[in-house]
């Protein structure tokens, strides 16, 4: 699609009060979009109402659950493209509340997917998955055919929930993508703590000014920028052939921890990190080494990664250098 194929096309964008969901709001109403953003507005897992300061009335806001099919009824009826980033991110939380997460991102979705069923069978949909659930790779680069053992509560429920988009576009022809991404940062992500990836609680360090904990450091991982993710959701919406097909989105080459860490500080000019050995709660959950094989996304969309680590990281510290108050 276009830019101008946006202009007043009715959109529905689920989590759209949390990181990547806001983000992509904002990009959308920028193109002219006619755009609802569905959200519980917790807190806890990522909503701020800061995310979408200045949107005033170019956006409608329905606070509620995904799976509450009273208050969104008429928003998913008429939408012609759905995004469905709702959920619960956090790994350790999903360990120590399990059913709480099974709520979250399984049943609710289940709900969803049955409420455009019946109201909106043909609407686009694409999926925010989770890199998670390949679990520790037995080989690298991994590519969507690698054996998925996800090594927490929140990578099993996230798999569901995959699955159930990608069986509604299967027997009942919702056309639904389902994308799995991997590490994806910039402003307006989580910074009062990692419930959205280490890089947030390490970019809060940054901007601060204080020390943050590395856990190993030899991990090796890839970073999207959340505008280059941005351009991968719109590109998806707008490619047929991606119908009822899953694929890993990944970003630039990959790096180690320690390596983000360095930069990330040289970047700022302020803050300083700390080698420490991983603690064993975490340790049972991590998966060492991850970085995609998208090689598949890529040839179907056209879809590159515009954005380098470090530059991104330089827009993320000036963004949380003029905003961080309401992200803390």
């Amino acid at each position: 699609m276009t830019d101008t194929a946006w202009q007043d096309r009715p959109v529905v964008v689920t989590g759209g009060a949390g990181f990547i969901g806001a983000s992509l709001v904002r990009r959308l109403a920028g193109l002219g979009a006619r755009v609802t953003v569905i959200d519980r507005m917790l807190a806890e897992y990522g909503a701020n109402p800061f995310n979408l300061d200045g949107l005033g009335g170019r956006i409608r806001l329905i606070e509620a659950d995904i799976g509450d099919a009273a208050p969104t009824a008429a928003a998913i009826g008429e939408a012609a493209t759905v995004f469905n980033l709702a959920g619960q991110t956090s790994h350790m939380d999903s360990m120590q509340r399990p059913l709480e997460d099974l709520q979250l991102n399984q049943e609710a979705n289940l709900r969803f997917l049955e409420h455009l069923r019946r109201a909106n069978p043909r609407v686009r949909v694409i999926f925010t998955s989770t890199r998670q659930l390949y679990g520790p790779p037995q080989h690298l680069p991994v590519a969507e055919d690698h054996p998925v053992a996800p090594p927490d509560i929140n990578g099993i429920h996230k798999f569901a929930a995959e699955a159930y988009h990608l069986l509604y576009a299967r027997v009942h022809g919702l056309p639904a993508t389902a994308l799995r991404l991997t590490n994806v940062f910039g402003p307006r992500m989580r910074i009062r703590d990692a419930r959205q990836g280490f890089l947030g609680i390490w970019l809060r360090h940054a901007v601060e000014d204080t020390a943050f904990e590395v856990w190993g450091g030899t991990q090796r991982r890839d970073f999207t920028y959340v505008e280059d993710l941005v351009d991968a959701l719109l590109l998806t919406a707008g490619c047929d052939a991606t119908i009822g097909r899953v694929y890993n989105v990944g970003g630039g080459p990959p790096a180690t921890l320690l390596e983000v860490a360095r930069l990330l500080v040289e970047t700022a000019g302020s803050g300083r990190f700390e080698l420490r050995e991983f603690p064993a709660e975490r340790r049972k959950i991590d998966i060492g080494d991850f970085y995609s094989d998208d090689r598949a996304f890529r040839e179907a969309t056209g879809w590159q990664p515009a954005t380098s680590l470090a530059e991104g990281l330089a827009r993320s510290v000036a963004f949380y250098r003029q905003h961080a108050a309401h992200y803390l």
